[in-house]
């Protein structure tokens, strides 16, 4: 599997495999749903399809490993079978579904909201397996992180966190141009740290790695907007377009076309000026 550049502007979008995330529009649990989600995404520009069976949303009840399986393999199954060249990410902290998904169908990225914390196998799985890496910073669990924001300053806390966490990676033996950061918008943090990390994007971009962000339709817009995630599109590509300007690579999507236009145009008409 070739992955793309991530250090050049890509969009990944998501594809959750459950019944429960935040935003009811991209919850695709049916053959059928999962069919046009992925064609649509591709056919739109996406050059990474992340797949998720386990809700990651604010308070987000637990579920076991095989429930999990079930639904990744279903999304993964689809991706390789409509579009086999379009690199597919799993979003998942267990090893134990990096393991069954290489196995069955090659080469992926791993998408880790505990940055290797959450499954004490995760690090040397992706070690041995040579797999690209996204590591977030996150406090917590899904269930508990929004009690668990009291940082004396949420941008140092973040930077400094992914900088350690980046080093006990390379010195697990994932290979430097194979680990990606992300900020974790939205987990551990209030609103006003939201908008307070993206002012500093800067700070995590100066690690030297590339930084994927994850802002689409988030609680950080529509809150501050008093409304519903079903009516943020404009905030969303409002902030995804400040992520860029301040160096991230990755933008992690639901509405991919508008991703994929803000990210060409950035590409091509601002990058390197």
């Amino acid at each position: 599997m070739r992955f793309p550049d991530f250090h050049r502007p890509q969009v990944m979008a998501i594809v959750n495999v459950t019944d429960d995330s935040f935003y009811s529009a991209s919850r695709s649990i049916s053959v059928e749903q999962l069919e046009q989600r992925i064609a649509q995404a591709v056919s739109q520009g996406a050059t990474i399809i992340d797949i998720g069976g386990y809700s990651s949303r604010p308070g987000a009840d637990d579920i076991d490993v095989e429930q999990e399986w079930q639904r990744v393999d279903l999304g993964v199954g689809i991706t390789r079978r409509i579009a086999p060249d379009v690199a597919v990410s799993v979003d998942t902290f267990r090893s134990e579904i990096v393991r069954r998904v290489v196995a069955k169908y090659g080469d992926i990225i791993v998408n880790d909201i505990s940055a290797g914390e959450g499954d004490s196998d995760m690090v040397a799985t992706v070690a041995h397996l040579g797999l690209p890496y996204v590591a977030m910073h996150m406090r917590g669990t899904p269930k508990t992180m929004q009690q668990m924001t009291d940082y004396e300053d949420v941008v140092q806390s973040v930077v400094d966190y992914l900088a350690q966490r980046a080093v006990h990676l390379e010195a697990a033996g994932i290979a430097r141009h194979n680990i990606i950061l992300d900020p974790g918008f939205g987990f551990a943090k209030s609103v006003e740290q939201n908008y307070r990390l993206l002012a500093r994007l800067d700070r995590v971009v100066a690690l030297g790695y590339p930084v994927l962000v994850g802002l689409s339709r988030k609680s950080m817009i529509y809150k501050l907007l008093n409304t519903t995630p079903d009516d943020v599109l404009a905030g969303t590509v409002a902030l995804s377009w400040q992520a860029l300007t301040l160096g991230a690579t990755i933008i992690r999507a639901h509405d991919v076309s508008e991703a994929v236009q803000i990210t060409t145009i950035y590409d091509k008409g601002f990058r390197g000026l």
